[in-house]
């Protein structure tokens, strides 16, 4: 989205040179020492086999990522990127016997990068729906709904979008959640203030200049549990949609990352990444599909 990052209203028709546009070169860079991820995965011969042959020639699995979304992809203490999706991804990566290349990229500039050829895939809490699946192909690993994190003192009792009449909402902007808030504050009376990412968005709650914010529920339990009991998250999830690692359509590289996220599912890896992080599918993930999207 983000949350499971949706990003509203992608414009097909848009030329790629425009797209580019979007994202400028100062925002995407290489973060090889952030290479790897989980260290039990190993190149799988059938899997190998799916991979594209200019991508295998590389010896490189480039991966687009926006590292403002903990846990599912952050900077740790120690200067690289790390969390659900980098760890996903460097399995990935180890199963098609390739090298991870990491690429910093700003959100709204990674589905245009993919469209250019920048990256091989990109794993940045994308959500697989209807609407992107028409500039770029989805491979799902896990699913996620939509949560409302407020002050544990004194916020608000939010238990589903209508309660945010009357609040003033954080959120990220080019997402969904931001559609949604923006969708109910044409019903009522919302104040809706809109950040280039998550952490901004978590600031502004923090510190009181937003009642509420929202994001994926991995993301609003991290954050929650991160805040030392200022933040609390509230109401029930909604909006459970599949997470997908992001791919160019046509490259051909979509069979080769379902096949792997197979393979990590069937050793058990899958199931552990989670747990490492503390995230749970809901509901449970049983199997990659390609472009699962429902709408």
């Amino acid at each position: 989205m983000r949350a499971t990052r949706h990003v509203a209203g992608i414009v097909v028709a848009l030329s790629i040179s425009a797209l580019v546009a979007c994202g400028s070169d100062e925002d995407q860079g290489s973060n090889e020492a952030a290479s790897g991820g989980t260290t039990s995965a190993t190149a799988d011969d059938k899997v190998r086999a799916k991979v594209p042959q200019a991508i295998a020639d590389s010896g490189k699995l480039r991966v687009a990522t926006d590292p403002t979304y903990a846990p599912m992809e952050f900077v740790g203490e120690d200067g690289t990127i790390q969390g659900v999706d980098i760890d996903f991804a460097g399995a990935i990566a180890d199963a098609m016997g390739l090298e991870l290349s990491l690429e910093k990229a700003t959100f709204d500039g990674i589905l245009p990068g993919l469209q250019a050829g920048k990256f091989d895939m990109a794993m940045s809490g994308f959500s697989d729906t209807k609407e992107r699946e028409e500039v770029v192909d989805f491979v799902t690993y896990l699913s996620a709904g939509t949560s409302f994190i407020v002050s544990a003192s004194d916020g608000p009792d939010v238990q589903g979008l209508e309660d945010l009449c009357g609040h003033t909402v954080a959120v990220q902007k080019g997402t969904t959640t931001s559609a949604d808030v923006e969708g109910q504050a044409k019903k009522c009376d919302v104040e809706v203030r809109l950040f280039p990412d998550t952490n901004a968005a978590f600031l502004a709650l923090s510190s009181g200049r937003a009642d509420v914010s929202m994001a994926d529920t991995p993301v609003v339990d991290y954050q929650a549990k991160q805040s030392n009991g200022k933040l609390k998250s509230t109401g029930a999830a909604y909006n459970t949609i599949p997470f997908g690692v992001a791919i160019p359509k046509g490259s051909g590289l979509a069979p080769a990352v379902q096949a792997a996220v197979e393979v990590l599912v069937a050793n058990g890896e899958h199931d552990a990444i989670l747990e490492k992080w503390g995230v749970t599918s809901a509901p449970p993930f049983t199997g990659p599909q390609i472009n699962a999207a429902a709408e």
